[in-house]
């Protein structure tokens, strides 16, 4: 009994911690083939979501995040507004992405495999992400928060998610790079909002035709 009561601590500090993903410090960049000429860059930022993690076992780690779609940004308004028309992103039907987790395969000490369900323009599609911890310590100013910094990769086809408009101008290959930051926070909560899973191809009667801003913005690249 005395060496089981002494244990309870080692015990309970075992338990994966709750921490909240700062959308500040989070930002999601993606690269996508245009017409063979270049490598376009955008990124994502505003990330909201939560991770449960110890790193002393990445296997019982868990991550639940929404990545808001509407804050895409390529550098230009007309073709930001391209990017969400209905025949690819399609943002108003739906504005969010949303990761959640479903495996850690653990590679080393720093390194995992995080294996999940992303769901994008009403599909949802496993994906794997290959994920760095960069640190985890307290942060340096007020609050003195204690902060997990991440960095990640992953690669995924859109026209897995249904989106396969231009394929003569826009690439199918996505890369993805994730730099992420989450603080400690026990009363964090999932994101709000996030789409229901979907783990049926989009249907093949989803509107092809081009939104008229892609149209004009195409227009300009014979």
């Amino acid at each position: 009994m005395i060496l089981f009561c002494a244990l309870l601590p080692l015990v309970a500090t075992a338990q994966p911690e709750r921490y909240r993903i700062d959308p500040v410090h989070t930002r999601v960049l993606f690269a996508i083939e245009h017409a063979g000429f270049s490598q376009a860059l955008g990124t994502v930022s505003g990330t909201e979501g939560v991770l449960e993690f110890d790193p002393q076992d990445w296997s019982s780690a868990r991550l639940d995040v929404a990545v808001p779609l509407t804050r895409l940004d390529l550098g230009d308004d007309k073709w930001n507004r391209a990017t969400l028309a209905r025949n690819l992103l399609d943002g108003e039907r739906f504005p969010q992405a949303h990761f959640v987790s479903t495996r850690i395969e653990p590679v080393d000490a720093n390194r995992a495999r995080v294996h999940g369900q992303l769901t994008l323009r009403g599909v949802t599609r496993d994906t794997t992400l290959e994920v760095t911890l960069n640190a985890l310590k307290r942060y340096p100013l007020p609050p003195f928060r204690r902060t997990a910094g991440f960095s990640a990769t992953a690669v995924v086809s859109r026209a897995d998610f249904g989106i396969d408009a231009w394929q003569s101008v826009i690439g199918d290959r996505v890369e993805l790079r994730i730099e992420a930051e989450a603080v400690r926070d026990g009363n964090a909560e999932a994101p709000a909002g996030a789409p229901d899973i979907i783990p049926t191809p989009a249907d093949d009667t989803l509107q092809d035709a081009a939104d008229a801003a892609l149209n004009n913005e195409m227009d300009k690249h014979p």
